[in-house]
């Protein structure tokens, strides 16, 4: 069973600036996906491994820039699993307008 959320606004504009708001926010969470995986694009060709493998088996000593290339690619994979995490959430969202 889902969370059901009222929202009480003076003027039914209100909830459509509401509505245009989260698929706003959903159009810059597309991007930011977008952006993550051409990073992790990125580091996949220079390494010739997925992500998944990288996380799986290999060490901040096996990368040329040590442990912040690491950092940077683990990090990477950690924000695009959030992202798409937090988009599936407003994707499954239902509402009705007035």
């Amino acid at each position: 069973m889902g969370v059901q959320m009222v929202i009480e606004l003076p003027r039914v504009q209100s909830s459509q600036m509401v509505v245009h708001a989260l698929d706003i926010y959903k159009i810059r969470l597309r991007a930011s996906i977008e952006r993550t995986q051409r990073r992790l694009s990125g580091f996949e060709r220079r390494y010739g491994v997925t992500t998944v493998r990288f996380l799986d088996t290999m060490m901040a000593e096996d990368l040329e820039g040590g442990d912040l290339e690491y950092v940077d690619w683990a990090g990477e994979a950690k924000m695009l699993e959030g992202l798409q995490s937090e988009l599936a959430e407003l994707e499954d969202a239902r509402y009705r307008l007035p």
